[in-house]
């Protein structure tokens, strides 16, 4: 499973603790550590809304870990990206299809205003309700999460597992939410998902 982190527009030490915290996720799952290649895009300022950018960065990574870029465009990947570094991403998702690859899944963490459209399963995590909701009109998948109660934006990115909140299947929307638990959990839960699968 490779996973590429398309962080957003913000202090590069909040990166690392997502990074350190799904690193934590990964190691104490179901989820084959070994199995799993993580891929920071290391663009910062506005470069976080580049597509081609991301995509150039995906291309370079993942061919070097696999050794032949035929190889890597058949390896699924799973975007997971946040605030502005969701407009890059999809973008780049589209690319990578457009070129061959496979994109398993894709979780937008906090992309407010972004529009998510894709032949692939999409996934929105919100800092609050009115995030999610709001978002959810410019499209999104079947399962998604807000917290309950809300947190400031970038606590949702910096520290995934303080984060209560809800999961909720957007194909039935919006009452009941289907269960409490953290942000983590819920990322674990997509995670080991799309690893089965």
């Amino acid at each position: 499973m490779i996973i590429i982190i398309c962080p957003g527009i913000h202090e590069p030490k909040l990166t690392e603790s997502f990074r350190v915290g799904l690193l934590d996720l990964v190691s104490n799952s179901a989820i084959a550590l070994n199995s799993v290649n993580i891929f920071i895009y290391p663009g910062e300022d506005v470069l976080v809304l580049s597509a081609l950018h991301i995509l150039q960065f995906l291309r370079v990574s993942v061919a070097q870990r696999r050794y032949c870029l035929t190889d890597s465009l058949e390896s699924p990947i799973i975007f997971i990206s946040f605030s502005a570094g969701v407009v890059g991403a999809i973008g780049a998702a589209h690319l990578w299809q457009l070129l061959g690859g496979r994109v398993k899944a894709f979780i937008a963490i906090d992309g407010w205003g972004v529009p998510l459209q894709g032949n692939f399963p999409i996934h929105r995590m919100s800092h609050d309700y009115f995030t999610h909701w709001s978002s959810s009109l410019l499209g999104s998948g079947q399962n998604n999460f807000y917290a309950e109660p809300s947190v400031d934006h970038l606590s949702i990115w910096k520290s995934p597992q303080t984060v209560q909140g809800c999961w909720v299947d957007s194909s039935i929307e919006i009452i009941p939410p289907k269960g409490r638990l953290t942000a983590t959990e819920f990322l674990l839960m997509l995670l080991e998902h799309y690893e089965a699968n």
